[in-house]
């Protein structure tokens, strides 16, 4: 039962907020945790409780909560430069952050990226770059309306971006507004089969063959797809898709919100391909999980077509931005979180972690009422079966007894600890999961 604390703030927030992916006709039934602080891997809730931050936050927390070196790097730039606009004006925290990151780019087949633009979240990020996409057809040849997408993607919740979406729970309601896009059949999806990489990208390869000269760009979250249930897939489909963007012109954009900084074990997902996109977009964990910041990596050729030319009739600029783009202290925040992992050697940390995450979810795979394991780095989905409704929900409910935060995505439990978690709380985690899925099966 509540104290009378929780209580109180359960009631005042029933009374004004509206929560995101929420029904609140059920949300105060539900439990809800009010949290108060964090410190380390760990919330605290206003009743003092303890729960391990299984899924960081939403997959933003790489070194875990309150972290000396972003909480110094924000407070040295609070006390210099709070705000400065980016429009038409630079500051050095944003100078160096960009540095960092074409540092920090992917490597191989594919182009140099060289240039960021920033944006504030995942999905404003990937809006940025359907519209480069799309602007940048227009100035190099004709006008290419058209995206290649992938089935049960998911890339935010923006219009642009839930029109490259193709997760029908989240999407179906807005369809009459959105962008023309082709579904492609997702080399991840378990309903086609063991050769379903095949299938995706022969399926990719007709659409191209089909369409390729209306379509300005090719969009996938590079090797798992997150809102799908941690669906993974094979390295060899964006090498396919690498090749179908070039032969037919177009540009091939890795949706890294997710899979970026760390998390699956590389610092890129796209670098267990090899492959290299035109445009990449990467957020949440940017800032270790502090602040809302988020950027489009994009190679020089797709930046040089933005720049005017002689004889040009009608200017080339980019016509996007907001307000808070590139804030100073979301970009301190970042460069500190950036530089830690570096000092760290935070992303093998993260390699080591996600093995010995596998080890132990072994025996949970074996269980009777286990779909399955679905696993890259620290990014994991274990699907259970549906025992009436919200199977998934009833299981994280039971983790939070045992003092673990979880999140499902429908019947599947989402397991993203810190990128730093160590051993004891690992098998804390992966131990209240297994009694949980216990208790909910019996």
């Amino acid at each position: 039962m509540h104290t009378d604390a929780t209580a109180d703030w359960l009631a005042r927030d029933a009374a004004a907020v509206w929560h995101p992916f929420t029904q609140h006709a059920t949300w105060t039934d539900d439990d809800p945790t009010v949290v108060d602080r964090a410190e380390g891997p760990w919330l605290i809730d206003v009743e003092g409780r303890r729960y391990l931050d299984g899924v960081s936050s939403l997959w933003t927390t790489t070194l875990g909560h309150g972290h000396p070196d972003i909480n110094a790097a924000i407070a040295e730039q609070i006390a210099r430069l709070d705000h400065s606009t980016f429009l038409g004006t630079t500051h050095t925290p944003g100078i160096e952050l960009s540095e960092a990151l074409v540092a920090l780019a992917p490597k191989g087949n594919g182009p140099e990226l060289t240039k960021v633009f920033y944006a504030g979240d995942g999905s404003s990020a990937v809006e940025a770059a359907l519209k480069i996409a799309y602007q940048y057809s227009t100035q190099t040849g004709h006008s290419r309306p058209k995206f290649v997408r992938l089935d049960q993607a998911y890339h935010g919740d923006t219009l642009g971006a839930v029109a490259v979406g193709g997760h029908d729970l989240f999407h179906q309601a807005y369809k009459p507004l959105l962008l023309a896009t082709t579904g492609a059949p997702s080399p991840g999806d378990r309903a086609l089969g063991p050769d379903r990489n095949a299938i995706a990208a022969a399926e990719l390869r007709r659409i191209m063959a089909a369409e390729g000269e209306q379509v300005c760009a090719i969009i996938v979250e590079p090797m798992i797809q997150g809102a799908a249930g941690m669906l993974d897939y094979d390295a060899g489909f964006l090498r396919t898709a690498r090749e179908l963007a070039d032969q037919h012109g177009a540009l091939l954009i890795f949706d890294e919100v997710a899979t970026g900084i760390g998390r699956t074990g590389r610092m890129w997902a796209a670098e267990h391909a090899g492959v290299v996109p035109d445009l990449l977009t990467c957020g949440k964990g940017i800032t270790g999980g502090y602040l809302p910041l988020s950027a489009v990596l994009a190679a020089e050729h797709v930046y040089e077509a933005f720049l005017t030319r002689p004889g040009d009739t009608s200017p080339r600029t980019f016509f996007h931005g907001h307000t808070y783009t590139a804030n100073p202290i979301c970009c301190a925040a970042a460069l500190a979180n950036l530089r830690v992992m570096g000092e760290q050697d935070v992303v093998s940390r993260a390699a080591t972690l996600g093995e010995r995450l596998g080890k132990l979810l072994e025996p949970v795979a074996a269980k009777e009422g286990v779909v399955e394991v679905r696993r890259l780095g620290t990014m994991i989905g274990v699907e259970v079966a549906a025992l009436g409704d919200r199977t998934g929900f009833r299981v994280c409910q039971a983790a939070r007894k045992r003092g673990v935060w979880l999140r499902p995505l429908g019947d599947t439990v989402i397991l993203m600890p810190p990128l730093t978690l160590g051993e004891e709380e690992t098998e804390l985690l992966v131990g209240a999961l297994s009694e949980s899925i216990d208790e909910v099966m019996r």
